[in-house]
């Protein structure tokens, strides 16, 4: 998808870009497979704010993606492609052969009319899903399982893929969006191609609203608060940090401070880390 650039009829349209939708399929979402949601504002099961400046938003249907894949050696017809608002990738509606209807991720180049299958033995092309093992080393996948049968949690937003880098001793080598190099169950599932819409990077918001209208509150600088409410704020006009370095609202180091849990079971399975130097 390009990117729409208005304008400069106002301050705000002057640096404001879009998503051009005009691809996408003109319909309404199945209703089959929506469910309403509900807003939490940031507050966890206590009702205490453990996410700051969440709330509001506009009002929308979760889409329910199929993200296991378990649907094995029938074919399906990509009936739409589909904005999601719930993600930054677009979404395909997928209407089997016995009539089953899912919704997947649509990865860079499906279209409308073309058919996607998972399975053993499906062909190494866009959209297809099949288990790590049988998809030779160096294809670009995304929607990767982390564990079988638990479905899809790496590399799934717009524009991201990871890289089959090896096979091992029942593991797969996968070199993550993030740098990290990561071992994972040959028997994990995991689509080809790389996940669609891949200009969202390159969206600028341009103006405020934009980000109320997702549900993300301003955002004050810890400067200009006063010393109650944050370790940077008082003095008199613009006042230092105060302290060795800058720190969170609750006295924590905000910059180079590790808060990774160690001892993980996942230790083992990373072979280098995003941030290594």
């Amino acid at each position: 998808m390009a990117i729409k650039v208005y304008k400069p009829t106002t301050n705000a349209r002057r640096n404001m870009s879009v998503t051009d939708y005009s691809g996408l399929s003109k319909v309404a979402p199945e209703k089959s497979l929506l469910e309403p949601l509900k807003k939490h504002s940031g507050r966890n099961s206590y009702g205490r704010i453990t996410v700051r400046h969440r709330g509001g938003g506009n009002r929308r249907k979760y889409r329910i993606i199929d993200f296991k894949r378990q649907k094995f050696d029938v074919e399906g017809i990509v009936k739409t492609i589909e904005y999601d608002p719930n993600r930054s990738a677009f979404i395909a509606l997928v209407e089997y052969e016995d009539g089953e209807k899912a919704y997947i991720t649509a990865p860079q180049g499906l279209k409308v009319g073309y058919k996607v299958v998972a399975g053993e033995t499906a062909d190494i092309k866009p959209g297809n899903a099949l288990p790590l093992k049988n998809i030779p080393t160096g294809t670009f996948i995304h929607n990767v399982e982390l564990y079988p049968g638990r479905g899809a949690q790496l590399a799934r937003a717009a524009g991201n893929m990871a890289q089959l880098m090896a096979k091992e001793n029942g593991y797969a080598l996968l070199r993550l969006p993030s740098g990290e190099l990561r071992n994972v169950p040959e028997s994990c599932m995991a689509t080809i191609g790389q996940v669609g819409n891949i200009d969202h990077e390159n969206v600028k918001i341009g103006k405020a609203g934009r980000k109320r209208n997702m549900g993300i509150r301003p955002t004050v600088r810890g400067s200009v608060m006063n010393p109650n409410d944050h370790p940077h704020g008082g003095g008199e006009g613009k006042s230092p940090v105060g302290r060795p370095g800058p720190v969170t609202p609750w006295g924590k180091p905000a910059l180079g401070y590790k808060t990774r849990k160690t001892n993980k079971a996942s230790d083992k399975l990373i072979v280098r880390r995003r941030n290594s130097k």
